[in-house]
C-alpha cells in the first residue's frame, strides 16, 4: 500500500470511529430525554394521586348524627320530680332532622347556642337553674341546639365545632350526663380569640360531668360527630327555624318559648319568667 493510500484508510477509519461516537452519543441522550419524560409523567401522576387523597378526604361524607338529637336539639323533660332527656333515633347520614312535637300545655323552652358565646355563657349562669326547676315540676320542657357560629374566633382550632360535637358524643352515648356537661363547658368557657379547650379536656370535662360510657373520651378526640355539626349549623343559619316564625337563627343565644323569639336581658331571670308567664305555662 502506498503512502497516499495509507493516510486515506487511515482518515476513513478515523471518520467512520466519529460517526459511532456522534451515533453512540445520540443514542444516549434520546435515552436521557425518554427517561426524563418518564420521570415527569410519573412525578406527575404522584402529584394527582396526593391531590386527589387529599380532596377525597377533605370531602369525607358526614356520617349519621349522635342518637337522641333527632331534631338536632336535645330535649328535656320531666319525670318523677326529676329532669330527664328523650331518647331518640339518630339523624341519619344524609337524612333531615325531625322537629320536636311540643306540647301547648307547657312551655317549651328552646336554646340554640354556641359554646363560646359569652352572652350564651350569661343566659345560662343567669337562667338554667329556674328553667330547669320549670322542666323538674313538668311547667317546661327544654331543647338545647349547640352548633358553630364562631368557628372564626378560636384561632383556627375551631372550638365552637369541637365543643358542639363533644356534647353530641355525650348526648349519644351517656345523655343523662348531658346537661351537667353542657354547664361544665359555660364553667370552663375559653374567651373568644383564643384556641379554646383541646380535645382531650373536653373529654376529662365530659368524664367529670359524669359521662362515664367508655365510648365518650374517644368520640370526642376523633370528633366523630364534627360533620353532623357542620350539616346542622348550616340548617341553623339557612333554614327556617321549626316550631318557631323565624326564618333563621343570626345569632347567639337564640331563645324561643313557644314559637315566640325572647329579646330580653339575658341575666335578669324575672324579665324571663315573665316573658315565659305570658307565652307558656311554666311560671
Amino acid at each position: 500500500m502506498s503512502e497516499n493510500e495509507s493516510k486515506k484508510a487511515r482518515r476513513e477509519a478515523a471518520r467512520e470511529r466519529a460517526r459511532l461516537a456522534r451515533a453512540k452519543e445520540q443514542a444516549r441522550r434520546r435515552r436521557n430525554r425518554t427517561l426524563g419524560i418518564s420521570g415527569i409523567i410519573v412525578g406527575g401522576l404522584a402529584v394527582v394521586a396526593i391531590v386527589v387523597v387529599v380532596i377525597a378526604n377533605s370531602v369525607q361524607p358526614a356520617g349519621p348524627g349522635p342518637k337522641n338529637m333527632a331534631s338536632d336539639g336535645i330535649l328535656f323533660q320531666g319525670s318523677n320530680g326529676k329532669v330527664v332527656p328523650v331518647e331518640t333515633k339518630a339523624v341519619p347520614e344524609g337524612g333531615k332532622p325531625t322537629p320536636t312535637k311540643q306540647d301547648d300545655s307547657v312551655a317549651n323552652i328552646t336554646v340554640y347556642s354556641d359554646y363560646m358565646c359569652p352572652y350564651c355563657n350569661q343566659f345560662e349562669t343567669s337562667q338554667m337553674s329556674q328553667i330547669q326547676q320549670w322542666v323538674q315540676d313538668g311547667s317546661a320542657t327544654l331543647e338545647l341546639h349547640p352548633f358553630n357560629l364562631l368557628d372564626s374566633s378560636s384561632l383556627g382550632s375551631k372550638y365552637s365545632t369541637r365543643s358542639a360535637a363533644a356534647a353530641a358524643c355525650v348526648a349519644n352515648y351517656d345523655p343523662d350526663a348531658f346537661l351537667a356537661f353542657n354547664t361544665s363547658l359555660y364553667e370552663n368557657q375559653p374567651s373568644e380569640s383564643t384556641r379554646g379547650l383541646t380535645n382531650d379536656k373536653l373529654a376529662s370535662l365530659a368524664k367529670e360531668a359524669g359521662a362515664t360510657n367508655a365510648n365518650v373520651a374517644s368520640c370526642i378526640r376523633d370528633q366523630r360527630f364534627a360533620g353532623w355539626v357542620a350539616d346542622a349549623t348550616n340548617r341553623v343559619l339557612n333554614d327556617e327555624i321549626p316550631n318557631s316564625s323565624l326564618d333563621k337563627v343570626t345569632s347567639t343565644p337564640t331563645v324561643i318559648v313557644n314559637g315566640k323569639q325572647y329579646s330580653g336581658s339575658l341575666t335578669d331571670t324575672d324579665a324571663f319568667a315573665a316573658f315565659v308567664e305570658q307565652n307558656g305555662a311554666a311560671a
